[in-house]
């Protein structure tokens, strides 16, 4: 990852959860209840592969990803699953601005995000195993060895740093009912700097 200037991080909502959790979903029903005053922002991903319709992410080849890595272009990156993921440096002038940032992240690599954002808010969405193996076999993304390795890491715990704030939001029900909490622990930032502050 990328450590250099850091920014004022109180805003950062770190988002995490298992594949098929439907994180993505999430944001997108949160984006729609936002209302237009609200400075609350959902940061797009860089991804060497393609993006599906469902999540908000560009495309780069592995070349023009590490190009830009190499130029600090990005606030946060990582690999995993043999692909590149990163979120761009921009995240820092929204921070400045007073915007609530929101990133799709990865349980893996919640230390070194917050290293570089320690007074960040992590959330990780939960759902329940039976109810995630469904989803991963209903999108058809992977084969049945594939679920089954994705199942056992989602259960797996996770190092979690001492001091992070971390919240869980299910999404077992109806995912406008996450989404909608997914938004309230946003405009908590706004109003005290970090949840229950």
């Amino acid at each position: 990852m990328n450590c250099a200037a850091r920014a004022d991080g109180a805003r950062l909502i770190y988002l995490m959860g298992a594949s098929g959790s439907g994180k993505d979903t999430l944001l997108r029903l949160m984006r729609a209840q936002v209302r237009a005053v609200e400075p609350v922002l959902v940061a797009h991903r860089y991804i060497t592969r393609d993006s599906s319709g469902t999540e908000d992410a560009l495309r780069l080849t592995p070349d023009e990803f590490s190009r830009r890595a190499a130029l600090g272009c990005f606030a946060l990156h990582w690999a995993s699953h043999g692909l590149h993921y990163g979120i761009g440096v921009e995240i820092d002038a929204w921070l400045r601005y007073g915007a609530a940032v929101i990133v799709n992240g990865s349980r893996a690599h919640l230390e070194q995000a917050h290293a570089r954002y320690p007074d960040m808010t992590a959330v990780e969405v939960s759902v329940e195993p039976s109810l995630l193996a469904q989803r991963l076999a209903g999108r058809g993304r992977e084969s049945a060895s594939q679920i089954s390795d994705r199942l056992t890491r989602a259960i797996q715990a996770f190092p979690v740093p001492e001091r992070c704030g971390l919240m869980r939001v299910s999404n077992n029900g109806a995912p406008e009912t996450a989404a909608a909490e997914l938004l309230h622990i946003a405009r908590a930032t706004l109003a005290h700097g970090t949840p229950g502050a």
